[in-house]
Formats: structure tokens, C-alpha cells, sequence
């Protein structure tokens, strides 16, 4: 039996290389991308393909390579992505697009780069990162939300148009997590004088606080590996502290202006 080959888009730190080491160490054939082998010279935890997930030719190029030395893609990974941070009425429009298209066109270019051959396979898992700030409007991170939640409806759109194939496509949204997104992240800067200076400032220290203070991504790794072991994976699974999932569930059953309340007051104590 072949091994099984897994493809981790921006698989050169933080969750992205979590994932691939431990899933190497598991025995499955790990190759991840980056937008700049130049940059990882001396990377050597696993194969890396150059891939900008925001250009279509980028994507199919690498996925082109990628099976000249495999015949075969079993699970994909789609976890490159970007952060960004901004009151919504003063976050530059290019800022804005370029998330969307990490965050939302990228998956979507890589997904359609392996269909054809999940699809001749009969067979193939697709795991899209999401978050859980998908789940919710979170304020000053509204940009992001709106990413991973497009993400999130896409991928229950495609799991029921990819299902007939013998393709299983599932969400995994971690909550908070010591990476490196936060060196990487577009946010916005605190404006003097601005409406929003005193409380997106706040709310930047705590963001950057809490992804500092985040838990080990090795815990992400785990869970991505769990799915693929499953035969049926689920609509959706989350991965973090136990307050940061039972968000997703309190925003489902409560009134919304009481989760709304909630989550301003969250806000406001970091």
C-alpha cells in the first residue's frame, strides 16, 4: 500500500510545519509550501514547493511539481493565511483584498488545483483551516473573521458538490496559538486623534498578548491527524482552550444581543 502523500500550504512555520513534522513522524509523506524557498534555506523537516496560493498559475505549477514525484494526493491542507487587524472604516482597501485573497480565493485556487486528480482517485480529504473567529464578528479583527467565515459556508458548499467523488471536505478552526502569525499580520495603525484610538489600541495589546501567550500548535497537528483517521470526518471540528469553543456553541444557542453583550464584555476586560 502507498503511503499517503499530504500537501500543507504556507508549510514552512508556525501551525503549517507543526502539522507536517508531526504528521511525518506519523509516517505519511509530508510536502508543504511557501510563497519563498529563498527564505528557508536551511529547512529540511520536509519537502517545500514554492506556491503563492493568491495567483492560480502559482498554484497549479506546484501542484504540477508535486505529482511528477508523487502519483497521488490524498489529504490537503489548506493553511496559508494572513492576519490582519483594523477598525473596518480605516483599513485600507488593498489590506482588505489582499486578505480575502489569502484567506478565501487561495484555498479555493489550491482546492481546484487537486480535485481532477482526488477525483480520478475516487478519494481524497480536504481540511481547510479556518478559525474561530470565523464563527463570530469579532471588532477590530472583522476583516479576518470574514475570511475564515467565508471559508467555513464555502466548505459546506463544496463538501456536498464533492461528495459523489469519494472527496471529504471538513473545517478544522483552531482558536489561539503560539505562531508566528502575528510578525506577519497587516493591522492597521492606532491613528491619533482617531475615534477608534483608545479601544483598537487596547484591543491590539490584547491580541498581540494573547497570541504570545497561545497554546502549543503541536495540539493543531493532533487534531488535523485525528480527522484523517476518521472514515466520515464532520462538517466542522474546533481545536483550543475550552472558553474559546464553547464561544462557537454559546453563539449558536444564545439570543444574539446577549452573545453580543458577552463578547463586548470579553473584549473589554483585555
Amino acid at each position: 500500500m502507498k503511503n499517503k502523500v499530504v500537501l500543507i500550504t504556507g508549510g514552512s512555520s508556525g501551525l503549517g510545519k507543526s502539522i507536517g513534522v508531526y504528521l511525518k513522524e506519523k509516517g505519511y509523506v509530508v510536502y508543504g509550501t511557501t510563497r519563498s524557498k529563498e527564505k528557508y534555506p536551511g529547512f529540511n523537516s520536509f519537502p517545500l514547493l514554492e506556491m503563492d496560493v493568491r495567483h492560480p498559475k502559482s498554484v497549479q505549477s506546484a501542484i504540477e511539481e508535486l505529482l511528477k514525484h508523487e502519483d497521488h494526493i490524498d489529504v490537503l491542507v489548506n493553511n496559508a493565511g494572513v492576519g490582519i487587524t483594523g477598525p473596518l472604516e480605516e483599513t485600507p482597501h488593498d489590506a482588505i483584498l489582499n486578505a480575502f485573497n489569502t484567506n478565501f480565493n487561495g484555498p479555493l485556487h489550491v482546492i481546484k488545483a487537486v480535485l481532477p486528480t482526488m477525483r480520478q482517485q475516487q478519494s481524497g480529504l480536504i481540511i481547510n483551516i479556518t478559525s474561530i473567529a470565523g464563527y463570530m464578528g469579532l471588532p477590530f479583527r472583522g476583516i479576518y473573521s470574514a475570511t475564515k467565515g467565508a471559508l467555513g459556508t464555502l466548505s459546506e458548499a463544496m463538501r456536498l458538490e464533492t461528495k459523489s467523488f469519494g472527496i471529504h471536505i471538513t473545517t478544522l478552526a483552531p482558536g489561539d496559538f503560539a505562531t508566528n502569525i502575528a510578525s506577519g499580520r497587516y493591522h492597521a495603525p492606532v491613528v491619533k486623534g482617531s475615534p477608534y484610538e483608545k479601544s483598537y489600541g487596547a484591543v491590539l495589546n490584547a491580541i498581540d498578548a494573547d497570541v504570545d501567550s497561545g497554546g502549543n500548535p503541536v495540539a493543531v497537528a493532533k487534531k488535523v491527524y485525528e480527522i484523517m483517521q476518521r472514515k466520515h470526518p464532520k462538517v466542522h471540528y474546533t481545536v483550543g482552550e475550552p472558553l474559546q469553543r464553547l464561544s462557537v456553541l454559546l453563539k449558536r444557542v444564545l439570543p444574539g444581543r446577549w452573545f453580543e453583550r458577552l463578547l463586548a464584555s470579553h473584549v473589554q476586560k483585555n
